[in-house]
Parts: structure tokens; C-alpha cells; sequence
């Protein structure tokens, strides 16, 4: 590029998101153990991460079956996506970093909006000694915050294809080191590529994304699940609802710019 050219407002932005990527994978480089986890291991019954699972892959397969339309409520679906067609409208007419930025700034709204309502509920049910229970409205939370952060973007979420890509999100929230990569690898190979890997199955994507879910979040179930100081646990509910609203944002972000970018060719 010569010294009098510029970049344009897309190309400033992709480069932004390409550094708030470098950014998150390389805090999701090795998995740091908290004090909580530390001072809990050894004490966890052996049955619970089992038990953890199962209510994971549960929670999972209620919210895709049955739950959309009851967390739709909680939100007017048809406003968020008139509101996506007056941003696309005036980044059509003048794209700029300010009619850019303006999907993502909806969007990390809605996530901060999400993220206290997580905290809210967690420390609540926490307190009350409600831990295991906690994963349905917790997983509820999660899918509300990513259907949110889609509609801001102009996705839907209803299809399979959607609903992989999702899980995908989901997983690279709360994976680490080479796992994290290999998932980042995958969710861009989908927003390349816009379709399903050969041989998918969402039964088994439900339970890997579970597995990941339930193990980093074990111990801290665990104390939840103990009146009053299980407070202390249901707060990290707020802190895993942070790492997966960034993600979602960022990977949403990416797909949004990557369509621009095809749409002006």
C-alpha cells in the first residue's frame, strides 16, 4: 500500500477484529485454575461431573426443541431486526467506522444487559443453595445473549446450520490451548464456507459442547449448591456469560464483515 493510500473504514475494522481475536485466543492460551477450584478439588463427589453432563445435554436439547420461542419473550425479535435494517440501511448509504461500529455497539449492549441479569440470578439461586437446577436457567441465559447478539448482526438462529455454528461459539468460550485454536479454526471455516461439516451430527455436538461446559464449571456448581456461600459460586455465572457474549460478538462480527466484504465485490 502506498503512502498516500488510506484504508478504507472495512479494512480498519477487520483489523481491529483480527486484533481482538489475537487478543481473546491468547488469554484462552492455558487454562489459569481459580482459588475456588483449587481449594474445592478432591472434595467433589465423583458422580457430579456425570450428573453435570447430563444436565447440560438436557438444558441443550430443550432450548433447541422447545425453548426459542419461551426466550423470544423475554425480547421483541421482530423490533431487533427492523432495527438491523436501519443500521445495514445507513452503512449501505455511507460506510464508515461510525455506521460499522454501530452493530457491534448493539451488540455488546445487549451482552452487558445479559451478563447482569446472569450475575443477578446466579448469586441469587446461590445464596438459596441451588446449584445443578441453576444450569437450565443459566443455559437459557447463554442462548438468549447469543440469539440477541445474532439478530444484531442480521442472523437468524433457527436453522441447523445456525444452531452449529452457536454450539461452536459456545465451545470456544470455555476452551483452552489447542482446543481453542482447533474450535476458532472451525468457526471460521463455517463463516467461509456457510454450510455443515460432512458427517455432523448435533446429538454429539450437544454433548461435547455439554462436556466442556460441565467440566469448567464443576466445582463451582458444586458450591453453589451449599446455602449462603454458595453465593460465591453462582457469581462466576456472570463471569463464563462474559467470556461467551465476547466470543459471540467477535465471531458475529467477523461473519458481518466477511458478508460485507462479498456483497461489494
Amino acid at each position: 500500500m502506498g503512502i498516500l493510500e488510506r484504508k478504507t473504514a472495512w479494512e480498519k475494522e477487520w483489523a481491529n477484529l483480527e486484533r481482538q481475536e489475537a487478543r481473546f485466543l491468547k488469554k484462552h492460551a492455558q487454562k489459569k485454575e481459580s482459588f475456588l477450584n483449587q481449594k474445592l478439588e478432591g472434595r467433589v463427589p465423583d458422580k457430579l461431573q456425570d450428573t453435570l453432563d447430563g444436565a447440560f445435554v438436557k438444558a441443550f436439547e430443550v432450548v433447541f426443541q422447545k425453548g426459542t420461542g419461551v426466550i423470544e419473550v423475554t425480547y421483541r425479535k421482530e423490533k431487533r431486526e427492523k432495527n438491523y435494517q436501519v443500521r445495514e440501511y445507513a452503512a449501505d448509504l455511507q460506510e464508515d467506522r461510525r455506521t460499522l461500529r454501530a452493530f457491534s455497539k448493539k451488540a455488546q449492549g445487549t451482552g452487558t444487559v445479559n451478563l447482569l441479569m446472569s450475575g443477578i440470578s446466579g448469586v441469587g439461586l446461590g445464596v438459596l443453595g441451588i446449584g445443578i437446577p441453576d444450569i437450565v436457567l443459566f443455559t437459557g441465559m447463554m442462548m438468549k445473549s447469543v440469539y440477541e447478539i445474532a439478530l444484531s448482526y442480521g442472523y437468524d438462529y433457527e436453522q441447523e446450520e445456525e444452531r452449529y455454528f452457536i454450539l461452536l461459539l459456545l465451545q470456544g468460550s470455555v476452551s483452552y490451548g489447542q482446543q481453542a485454536e482447533a474450535v476458532n479454526r472451525e468457526a471460521n471455516a463455517f463463516i467461509q464456507e456457510g454450510r455443515l461439516p460432512a458427517g455432523y451430527d448435533q446429538k454429539e455436538q450437544i454433548q461435547e459442547t455439554a462436556a466442556l461446559f460441565s467440566r469448567e464449571l464443576l466445582y463451582l456448581k458444586f458450591l453453589q449448591g451449599i446455602p449462603i456461600v454458595g453465593a460465591a459460586g453462582g457469581i462466576y455465572d456472570a463471569v463464563y456469560m462474559r467470556h461467551v457474549t465476547e466470543y459471540a460478538n467477535l465471531k458475529y462480527k467477523r461473519r458481518f464483515l466477511k458478508g460485507r466484504e462479498e456483497r461489494s465485490v
